[in-house]
């Protein structure tokens, strides 16, 4: 019983890294696949067969021949299932409905006034099942939920402490998956982010990666050697709260001067009300527009903001050495007025060797690269699964 244990457990192995081979590398032949995992051509042969009786495979003709007879080429199904990916925003909603592949199918947005846990957990349920029934028909149909929360997470998915949300101890996964029936991986809106871009974004052949993600708050997910890290216990990435001000004001998380009260969403409103008048724009559609206009005191406000955005970006390269910077989230869209004196305050206060090579830029997802990393992470559950896709 335990050679043929054994022997179930290779073969599960050996199919995991058959697909990961034609999800990447598609189109692919078989024999491609077999020169390059060292698999036998009749393993792979075997494999593919398999795969292709799982809808999750299919054949798409014949590639150019290399002297032989023409290869069969093969392509990984992106629309056998689809993935559910959520930004949950201190004052929106932000949803995604992708194939496997990660390709957006359908998105919605929704505000919300944080009024109370049960109205925006009743908002996001209700947003969540929208794209549930307006899924595409397919072979394994939704297969999971992903989604990102401003705060920190515990490993079965309860929402700890969320302080720009006001939230703490909310049993998240549990309580979507009784809603839904469907996997669900919680984390947190930075980590997924950070995700994103390594999967979709600009960082993909880095492996080396900070992304920053600025919304009401600030939050950093981190990518070293290629795996997203996640610290001793799991918490790591509150870069918004490390303090640029040592007697500066007190934050919602208790501490003084934390980067996330100069340099956040919240803090240009804050800003723009106390410098503008009570009249003032009062979000940052407004403030960007009138900025496009040629507004100087907003165009100010956005500058004063990259300043200090560039001191925190100063504090992540001097202490990570990350070879890209990312900076994502709402504010992205300001990156016009932002990123000249970013760059300046980076140039001026750090450290000479670790800034060479770096690159620093605004994403080029946008404010997506949380949702997109959100439902990656359902699909990575999904094929993680033996019980779906590598169970003969």
């Amino acid at each position: 019983m335990k050679q043929t244990g054994d022997l179930n457990l290779v073969k599960k192995i050996n199919k995991t890294i058959v697909l990961n081979h034609i999800r990447t590398d598609s189109p692919i032949s078989r024999a491609r696949i077999a020169e390059v995992t060292g698999l036998t051509k009749a393993t792979v042969s075997s494999l593919v067969n398999e795969l292709l009786a799982s809808s999750l495979v299919e054949e798409i003709g014949a590639g150019e021949s290399s002297g032989g007879r023409k290869p069969m080429m093969l392509l990984f199904k992106g629309t056998a299932g689809y993935a559910i990916g959520v930004d949950l925003g201190v004052h929106d909603i932000l949803a995604v409905l992708t194939d496997l592949n990660g390709a957006i199918v359908r998105e919605l947005r929704v505000q919300h006034d944080n009024a109370s846990v049960e109205a925006v957990s009743a908002q996001l349920k209700a947003v969540i099942r929208e794209l549930v029934d307006g899924a595409p028909q397919s072979v394994y149909g939704v297969i999971g939920i992903g989604l990102g929360v401003p705060g920190i997470c515990d490993e079965e998915g309860r929402l700890l402490f969320a302080p720009n949300l006001g939230w703490e101890n909310v049993p998240l996964q549990a309580e979507l998956e009784a809603e839904f029936g469907l996997p669900v991986t919680i984390d947190n809106e930075a980590n997924a982010g950070a995700v994103g871009e390594k999967q979709f974004g600009a960082g993909k052949d880095t492996a080396h990666l900070v992304y920053v993600s600025i919304g009401m708050g600030i939050g950093a997910g981190m990518i070293i050697r290629g795996e997203l890290y996640r610290g001793a216990t799991g918490f790591s990435g509150e870069i918004g709260h490390i303090s640029i001000q040592h007697d500066g004001p007190q934050c919602r998380c208790g501490s003084l001067g934390c980067w996330e009260l100069y340099a956040s969403e919240q803090a240009l409103l804050e800003q723009a009300r106390a410098e503008l008048g009570e009249t003032a724009s009062a979000d940052l559609d407004g403030l960007l527009a009138r900025a496009a206009d040629g507004e100087a005191a907003v165009i100010r406000l956005f500058e004063r903001l990259g300043y200090y955005l560039g001191v925190g970006v100063v504090n992540i390269i001097n202490a990570y050495n990350p070879s890209y910077i990312i900076l994502g989230g709402r504010l992205a869209k300001g990156e016009k007025w932002l990123m000249k004196p970013l760059l300046e305050a980076v140039e001026r206060r750090s450290l000479p060797h670790p800034r060479a090579g770096l690159r620093v830029e605004f994403s080029g997802l946008g404010d997506r690269s949380t949702v997109l990393g959100a439902a990656s992470f359902a699909v990575a559950k999904f094929f993680a699964s033996t019980t779906v896709t590598l169970d003969s």
